[in-house]
Formats: structure tokens, C-alpha cells, sequence
């Protein structure tokens, strides 16, 4: 998927969501990134500045490399606090805009932490901009602090200390903790003590599996990371027992279809398995990952479930239900948006 799918006044702009996978840096607007560049005296690459959205390709290590250093130049344009307070604002407008009416945005404070004084200044910072966010913009905010595969697990331990301290299940607060970047990368095992932290602490466990590798990985992370959700997971389909066993313990995927076309994972929206992912009873949230990079965001996805897959009015329902359920929203949120889907249902029936 290169460039978004939704066009003003789609029905699935007015379908209310939950949107479980979007990371913070890969959240910003083309022309935010473009204007803090220009700021800062900083040069893009052109990728960023005349070829937008850039051509991905992350299955080999080349194309990874490739993918990643798109990514670091987006983040060292991030460098007050102002910037991520408008990243963070700016995240909570756009989705509002397309029907979210919660979004768990994820984040690395290690990254941010040096502008502005240590990671836990960057994870305030965030957390304060959520719940102001919040409460102005018509949309639930909360945080998902993600340690990263490239790291030394005891950096993981750190960020899961930190992330307990600020656990709650509210807008501003932090709901989960993950594992992110190249799965090819470190040894899913290591990480297990993080995790262990974090699920004392009452969060919930949210690392990436089952995009660059295949189901193998999957069963790792369920091995050692005790997922609740899995950023992907889109590849256990390619064993039918690691499917039936997601499944079997109810564990959300949050398939981002655009994501694994654009990094080559398949070569079109067409072959992303979300029916059969649905088919086997798999509990799936739709996640737009980095509009920054990919070109699409929430919205785009449920266009192409649509348009692509060939989901109706009902099943599209069905797809913001899962979103729901498988987020920490308060209750009432919850409640309120299940109000809205049914409505929403009813009114394209």
C-alpha cells in the first residue's frame, strides 16, 4: 500500500475504533516531519522529501538497513519537547479524525530521552500530552512504552521498571509494554524478565512477532514473552498448530496490512491472510504502524478489509469490536463505542 486508500466522506471515517499499533515517531504527519527538519537545518532524505512514501523493502538485511535509516533521520528532527508534545497531539487529531475513539500509541523513551534529560522526563513528557490530548481532542490516549530487539535486555528491564511506574488504564497513562524492531535481531528468550516485570506491574505484554519471521517466532514469544496481543502475528497462518494455538488463548493480532506490503512481507494488499486469520476465529485489531514511512493510516486498512477482502458492513463492525476488546479502554469507552458500531452497522445495512 504507497499512499492512502480513503477518500473524504467514507462510512469507515464515521466507524468508531480502537487503534492498538502505531508507533510515535512513525505517527507523524509527512509535513510535520518536513517542517522540523527545515527548523533544525536539517537535510532528509530524499525518500522523505520527493519520493513520498518512499519504496521499502525490509526481508533482507539491505532493505532493513534501508527501512531503519529513514526511520533515524525522521527521529533526530525530534529534539524539544515541544516536538514530541506535537507528535503526540498531532497523532490524537488524525485518528480522531478517522473514527478512533482510542489509540494506544507506543514509544521508546530511550530514543527521545537525551534532548530532554533522561527517559523518564521522555516518558512524562508523553504521558502529559495523552491526557491533554484527551481531554480536548474527543479520542482516548494511552501509552505503550516498547523496549527494542537491537538493545541489551537488561536496557528492556529498565524500560519495564520505568513503564510500571506510570501503569494505570486510563488516557495519559501507560497500559503495555512491547518489543520492537527487527525480529531477526537479539534473542527473543532474553527478554522474558521485562516482560515479567511488566506483567506484575498489570501490563499488558505487546511484542512484535510474526512479521519478518514466520511462525517459529510466534511460538517463541508465546513461549517466553507471555503476549497478550502480538504486533503482527500475521504469519502464524503459515502453521496451522501456531495459529490454533493464538487462538486458543485468545491472543489479539494487530495486522497492519500496509506495513506488510510495504516492507515486502506480500507483495499485495490481496495476499495479506486476513480472512484466513479470521476464518480461524483469530481476534484481529487493524494497525496502521508508520504512516510516516507507509503512506497509510487507520482508516486505510479498513478500506482495503473492505475493498480488497471483500468484508462487509457487518464484519467491519466485527473488526472494531476486536479493536476493543483487545485494548485496555476503560469501560466506558468500551460501551460507548460498541453504541456506535451497532449504529453504524445498522445505518449501512
Amino acid at each position: 500500500m504507497t499512499g492512502g486508500l480513503v477518500t473524504a466522506g467514507d462510512p469507515v471515517l464515521d466507524l468508531p475504533k480502537a487503534h492498538l499499533h502505531l508507533h510515535f515517531t512513525g505517527s507523524m504527519r509527512i509535513d510535520t516531519l518536513r517542517d522540523l527538519a527545515r527548523q533544525k537545518g536539517m537535510r532528509l532524505p530524499s525518500a522523505l522529501v520527493d519520493e513520498w512514501p518512499p519504496r521499502l523493502r525490509a526481508t533482507d538485511e539491505r532493505g532493513w538497513f534501508r527501512f531503519q535509516r529513514l526511520y533515524d533521520a525522521a527521529r533526530a528532527c525530534v529534539t524539544t519537547e515541544a516536538d514530541m508534545r506535537r507528535i503526540v497531539r498531532e497523532a490524537a487529531i488524525d485518528d480522531a479524525a478517522e473514527g478512533s475513539h482510542w489509540l494506544e500509541i507506543q514509544v521508546d523513551p530511550t530514543s527521545y530521552a537525551p534532548h530532554v534529560g533522561g527517559i523518564t522526563p521522555a516518558l512524562e513528557i508523553v504521558l502529559d500530552e495523552a491526557r491533554l490530548a484527551s481531554a480536548e481532542e474527543g479520542i482516548g490516549v494511552a501509552v505503550v512504552v516498547a523496549a527494542s530487539r537491537t538493545r541489551h535486555p537488561y536496557d528492556a528491564r529498565t524500560l519495564a521498571r520505568l513503564a510500571a511506574q506510570y501503569a494505570g488504564d486510563g488516557p495519559g497513562e501507560v497500559v503495555g509494554f512491547g518489543l520492537s524492531n527487527d525480529e531477526r535481531r537479539g534473542d527473543t528468550a532474553a527478554f522474558g524478565r521485562a516482560f515479567e516485570i511488566a506483567r506484575r506491574a498489570g501490563l499488558a505484554s505487546l511484542p512484535h512477532a510474526g512479521e519478518l519471521l514466520g511462525p517459529q517466532h510466534v511460538t517463541d514469544a508465546l513461549d517466553s514473552l507471555g503476549p497478550d496481543r502480538l504486533g503482527h502475528g500475521v504469519r502464524s497462518v503459515e502453521d496451522p498448530d501456531v495459529l490454533a494455538e493464538v487462538v486458543r488463548r485468545g491472543i489479539a493480532l494487530e495486522v497492519c496490512p500496509g506495513s506488510n506490503v510495504a516492507l515486502g512481507v506480500y507483495s499485495a494488499l490481496a495476499e495479506v491472510p486476513l480472512r484466513r486469520l479470521l476464518d480461524a476465529g483469530a481476534v484481529v485489531a487493524l494497525g496502521a504502524d508508520d504512516p510516516l514511512l507507509f503512506g497509510s493510516r487507520l482508516a486505510d486498512q479498513y478500506v482495503a478489509a473492505r475493498d480488497v477482502h471483500g468484508l462487509g458492513a457487518a464484519e467491519l463492525g466485527d473488526l472494531a469490536r476486536a479493536s476493543f476488546t483487545a485494548s485496555r479502554a476503560p469501560q466506558e469507552v468500551r460501551d460507548a463505542a460498541e453504541r456506535g458500531i451497532s449504529a453504524w452497522v445498522a445505518q449501512q445495512s
